[in-house]
């Protein structure tokens, strides 16, 4: 467990989008959110491999999330990135398209990284040019190898590396608090979108403990 904290520190919060999307209703709903609460960027994470249900999406965030100067990126398809509008790219693999996505974006778009649990893929992924590295999932689930991004590689990061970082993957509002002085950025997604409440109430229940609510 992590020691505990003096005081909560100012990480900010990073929206994913679900994989499918009702795009009329959830434009609404990601509207509400970024009218009622400091977030940093989006992400825009579709599953589907639809070039043209990708291009609708990315339109009608980016009108939403640009009217309020919020950052929107895509995962993974950085060549989208320049014919869509959209401020950057977020890649899930780690460190091996850093360099090509920076190559093809130039130096003012967003390139970000997963690199799972391993800090070595998060330092190589500094050293050829992302903006912030992600790790997680911070709590146990089927998906994956298993392996869990720990709290001291977030404790090691803010202390030796001055390249933001960010939480994602099975955060919950204590889990938020407890990296709050060590994380940049906490990425929720299931998190709030599958939540009984509805994602308002679920993304307030976060605030709670990190001040992101607009005044």
């Amino acid at each position: 467990m992590p020691p505990e904290a003096e005081a909560p520190a100012a990480a900010r919060l990073y929206l994913i989008t679900p994989p499918a999307l009702a795009l009329g209703g959830f434009a609404g709903t990601l509207a509400r959110l970024l009218d009622r609460f400091e977030i940093a960027c989006v992400r825009l994470a579709l599953a589907t491999r639809s070039e043209e249900e990708v291009g609708r999406a990315a339109d009608a965030l980016r009108e939403v999330c640009h009217a309020r100067d919020v950052p929107l990126v895509i995962a993974d398809h950085f060549r989208l990135v320049g014919p869509l509008g959209l401020d950057g790219v977020h890649l899930s693999d780690g460190a091996r398209q850093v360099r090509a996505a920076r190559a093809a974006l130039g130096t003012e778009a967003i390139v970000g990284t997963y690199a799972h649990a391993s800090r070595h893929d998060g330092m190589t992924a500094g050293e050829l040019g992302a903006d912030y590295v992600s790790f997680g999932p911070m709590t146990q689930s089927s998906l994956g190898d298993g392996a869990l991004a720990p709290f001291e590689l977030f404790q090691w990061w803010s202390e030796l590396i001055e390249l933001p970082v960010v939480a994602e993957g099975g955060l919950t509002p204590q889990l938020a608090a407890d990296l709050a002085g060590v994380a940049d950025f906490l990425a929720l997604g299931e998190e709030i979108w599958t939540h009984a409440d509805g994602p308002e109430a679920a993304l307030s229940a976060f605030v709670e403990t990190l001040g992101a609510e607009r005044t």
